[in-house]
């Protein structure tokens, strides 16, 4: 409702009133029967046109009433600024000021970036590229990112330094410490070293340390290598009394001198490096490496021929077949030579419909198409070699492969590897090629890999022992478990601490073993041992305490075979 009014007086708005449109109305002033002067708060007045509004906390109708009929003045007056308190700072003013070197936001900012270039092995520039410089401003306009020689020569060495320290104590903190080592090159053909140490914490988890990789300038041999292994467990704490270092590396003949001139013990050959020569070997028969060549060349052709490469695709749609390219083997890897033949026996169909074709046929030089035996041969040899890869997979898929494993692999690799009457020449003689390699090998650390296998829960029971051998192996465990309480008995003693009172083994069988279930495992594993490591073994009668134990351990019933060891 407005009204006009010719004469009155206006009172300004309080100053807590924010909108602008109190800039053109007020509260009309009028004055009572004994002549006061009083604001009537529910009215407003236009101070141009002197125009009545009841008010009731909304500025809506005056809004519309100053851009109806005022619209000239609403756009004539000036932008309204609020007034800052002394001293205080707006949001730009206080973004625009730069973080201090020292503050704690920006030296966090800076660690944060040494611990990406350590992590994710980025090199120094980095922090000079254009568009990681780009990223940072936009994350924290004020931080300003320190010179690359502040991180190559401050930060990343005192990072290393804080690390190490870590690593260290946990080092010490650990009874025994296994560790694993291989040679490699670079692509500057630079020969590196790099060890890693593996331990068991005090709340059984297992961990891994990558501790050096050092340049090795010298000749690669044997006792040069052991100097490098000798410092590498000398700078990082690794030796213990009365225990060896167990230490894992390849096959080569100079990494065998280099643990025996480095005394470490005991040493094991990597199972996945004797897997890949054992079937190296296999690959090496006559007949299986002409196969592969011929292979190879049509692999081959395909990869440096885009004519054929198109051509191949067109054929792969029409006869419904997955649009998968060819592999071609690598002479390191011999899985590579396996995934060669099973891409190609797939795709046969389409390569045998594409050299039909005249576009590539005209292009063709030196290949021959294999014929029905050579088809048989290649599938053969897929079905032959299909277990070997499975127990590569599950060896490079664990998170921390142990010694336990190559007990139950290599016996079913023997096992699959026996001559059968139905066997071809070529799987005969690939047979025979793979186990003469593989036969020899771990003949020196039998025992010891018996004992490793008995201690894991998923293949305690040995199957494929005979019993007496199965009593030996748990009779050395006993002798090595005595040993090792008597030796604690004795450290104890000279600490001057009493050992602890024992506690009466657990009587109670399986039922109080259980425990929450550990993450879980590829079942690649259940798939290569699943049938021979499945069944619960016989109790004997305990007579003492590690008797007991033992015993309870070995009644048990087998945790599965996708289950943590530890």
């Amino acid at each position: 409702m407005a009204t006009m009014s010719v004469d009155v007086d206006i009172e300004e708005a309080p100053s807590s009133f924010k909108s602008e449109v109190w800039l053109h109305f007020g509260f009309p002033k009028t004055k009572n029967d004994r002549g006061e002067v009083q604001t009537d708060k529910t009215k407003t007045v236009c101070k141009h046109c002197k125009k009545t509004f009841t008010y009731t906390n909304s500025t809506t109708n005056m809004m519309q009433h100053v851009n109806r009929h005022h619209s000239k003045k609403l756009k004539a007056q000036p932008s309204v600024s609020k007034k800052l308190l002394t001293g205080q700072t707006t949001l730009t003013g206080r973004f625009a000021v730069p973080l201090t070197a020292t503050g704690a936001r920006a030296a966090e900012i800076t660690r944060s970036i040494g611990v990406f270039m350590a992590k994710d092995l980025r090199p120094f520039s980095v922090v000079e590229n254009e568009g990681f410089r780009l990223l940072v401003n936009t994350l924290e306009p004020r931080y300003t990112i320190p010179s690359r020689p502040y991180f190559s020569k401050t930060l990343i060495p005192m990072l290393y330094r804080e690390t190490k320290s870590k690593v260290v104590d946990t080092l010490r903190k650990a009874d025994s410490v296994s560790i694993t080592t291989d040679s490699w090159t670079s692509r500057a053909t630079q020969i590196y070293i790099t060890v890693t140490a593996h331990v068991i914490t005090n709340e059984w988890d297992m961990v891994s340390f990558v501790l050096q990789t050092r340049p090795l300038f010298e000749t690669h041999t044997g006792a040069n290598i052991a100097e490098v292994l000798k410092s590498a467990v000398n700078e990082w704490g690794l030796q213990r009394a009365n225990r060896g270092i167990s230490v894992v590396m390849d096959n080569a003949r100079n990494m065998d001198v280099a643990v025996r001139e480095a005394g470490l013990d005991p040493h094991v050959r990597c199972f996945a490096h004797t897997l890949n020569l054992a079937s190296q070997a296999g690959l090496n028969v006559p007949r299986v490496s002409r196969l592969l060549g011929r292979i190879r060349r049509i692999v081959a052709f395909f990869h440096r021929s885009s004519t054929a490469t198109a051509a191949l695709a067109a054929k792969q749609i029409l006869l419904e077949l997955p649009a998968h390219k060819l592999i071609i083997d690598v002479a390191t890897c011999w899985n590579s030579s396996l995934d060669m033949i099973e891409r190609y026996l797939e795709l046969q169909a389409a390569v045998t419909a594409t050299f039909l074709s005249n576009d590539v046929r005209r292009n063709v030089r030196d290949i021959d198409t294999l014929d029905g035996s050579d088809f048989r041969d290649a599938e053969d040899i897929v079905t032959l070699l299909k277990p070997l890869k499975t127990a590569t997979t599950v060896l490079c898929d664990e998170k921390n492969p142990t010694m336990s494993l190559i007990v139950p692999f290599k016996h079913m690799i023997e096992q699959n590897m026996a001559p059968n009457e139905e066997d071809s020449l070529t799987v005969s003689n690939t047979k025979r090629a793979i186990l003469n390699n593989l036969s020899d090998r771990y003949r020196l650390e039998h025992n010891h890999l018996l004992e490793c296998t008995a201690l894991d829960p998923r293949f305690r029971a040995l199957p494929h022992l005979e019993k007496t051998q199965l009593e030996d192996v748990f009779h050395r465990l006993k002798e090595k478990a005595v040993l090792l309480q008597n030796q604690n008995e004795g450290e104890e003693g000279a600490s001057g601490h009493p050992p602890a009172a024992e506690e009466p083994p657990d009587q109670t069988g399986s039922a109080g073993a259980e425990q929450t279930p550990p993450p879980p495992k590829k079942t690649a594993l259940e798939d290569l041992l699943g049938r021979t490591f499945d069944e619960p073994v016989a109790a004997a009668q305990p007579i003492s305490q590690i008797d007991a134990e033992m015993n309870k351990y070995r009644t048990e019933t087998s945790i599965s075979l996708n289950s943590c060891p530890l």
